[in-house]
């Protein structure tokens, strides 16, 4: 039965709803979610709209992918509306503009849409504010012998004139419970006729989202320091291979018993013999080989020495063999980057997933990879998970955020 007394929100730049997924798990109800990219939008409408039935998504927006701006745009009245009826609006702009991994570049338009962000949350006025976004969005930008701004404090400075009461602080998801060690910048906004007189409610959600980790996570019968292998060494190409069941030409793999109380959790409610989006890529010989010299020499969770890359002549800028005694690195759109810790290959889409906390029933739609001038366009399963807030952190924030409301 639907909890009619749930808390709803509005997930803004949603991707493909890791964050409306641990939304879901913490008690919350969606009212809908804005996400821009078709193949994005395209994954949490299968699961989330489609499947579990989570938002209550109303008449006058289609069901479908949707640019913050067009809505600002086209929908003043409806948004209107809707003013004070929101608990939470959560969610942050896409990082790629701030992105330390990227072209960290202060003129990517990309980054006015913080400027689209703080627009919608005067607009709708929300009880509560979720914002995400890279460590880089705390940083300057260098531009020339100038420094550029922080767009952290424009934040901040808006939300609290907009009538928030606003904390900010880095996070490191991996101390959560996430197999990878992942730092991002969390905003929490509490509007400040809900906080009252209490001036440090907004700071409280850090304290008790801390606090409150290793019971949730006991819950869940997993600890804070699941490391790479106890994420995916289940689902091994060494277990075996069958034909992919979604790529003509490609071989997937299928489950071993699981062995770890984190396998187990992702495995929850999934019953297929092979794991969703677990296509192996086709290597060349030439590229496995040097991937086992990676592997046997190269130092772990750790880019390639200049001495490896001299030998080989690589150009490309990052190759790390990951290890899986240890968390994983930040895990980006480019799933090239990373060498599996015990098999001469990159990661699949699956194991992408694991690592980022999303469960095996969560299943991915679209392209697989996608390059050259189509990058600009399309958000291929790779870069989907790679843009994402893990669930099993959402879900912790959910919890905390609910409290915020009592």
């Amino acid at each position: 039965m639907p909890n009619l007394n749930a808390p709803n929100y509005i997930d803004l730049f949603a991707g493909c709803g890791g964050l409306s997924l641990g939304l879901h798990n913490a008690g919350w109800k969606g009212v809908f979610a804005i996400e821009k990219s078709p193949d994005a939008f395209k994954t949490l409408k299968h699961n989330l709209i489609d499947h579990k039935r989570h938002f209550d998504w109303p008449e006058w927006l289609p069901q479908e992918n949707h640019d913050v701006n067009q809505i600002l745009r086209n929908y003043k009245k409806q948004l209107a509306e809707l003013k004070g009826t929101i608990d939470l609006v959560a969610g942050g702009p896409p990082c790629q503009g701030f992105s330390m991994a990227g072209r960290r570049d202060e003129s990517d338009s990309r980054n006015q849409l913080v400027k689209s962000y703080i627009k919608f949350i005067r607009n709708v006025m929300p009880k509560v504010i979720f914002f995400e976004n890279v460590k880089g969005f705390t940083q300057e930008f260098s531009t020339n012998k100038d420094k550029g701004k922080k767009y952290v404090n424009y934040v901040e400075s808006a939300l609290t004139r907009a009538g928030y009461q606003v904390k900010g602080m880095l996070v490191n998801f991996g101390d959560f419970g996430i197999p990878q060690k992942r730092t991002r910048f969390i905003l929490v906004g509490v509007r400040k006729d809900v906080a009252g007189k209490d001036r440090g409610i907004a700071r409280r959600f850090f304290d008790l989202l801390t606090e409150n980790k290793y019971s949730f996570l006991d819950k869940k019968g997993i600890n804070v320091n699941t490391n790479l292998s106890d994420a995916i060494s289940d689902i091994m190409k060494s277990n075996g291979v069958l034909p992919s069941p979604d790529t003509k030409n490609f071989d997937a793999g299928f489950y071993a018993k699981n062995s770890t109380p984190f396998q187990k959790l992702m495995r929850k409610d999934s019953f297929d013999i092979v794991p969703d989006s677990h296509r192996f890529v086709n290597h060349k010989e030439a590229i496995v080989s040097r991937f086992k010299v990676y592997l046997e020499v190269g130092k772990r969770n750790k880019d390639l020495s200049k001495e490896l890359r001299e030998r080989y002549d690589i150009k490309k800028h990052t190759i790390i063999p990951l290890d899986g005694n240890d968390k994983s690195p930040t895990i980006t759109t480019l799933p090239d980057d990373y060498i599996h810790y015990k098999e001469p290959r990159i990661l699949t889409v699956r194991e992408y997933a694991r690592i980022q906390s999303f469960p095996d029933w969560y299943a991915f739609q679209g392209k697989y990879t996608t390059g050259g001038k189509q990058r600009t366009k399309e958000v291929p399963r790779y870069s989907q998970i790679g843009n994402a807030i893990p669930p099993l952190f959402a879900e912790q924030s959910g919890v905390i955020l609910k409290r915020l409301l009592m």
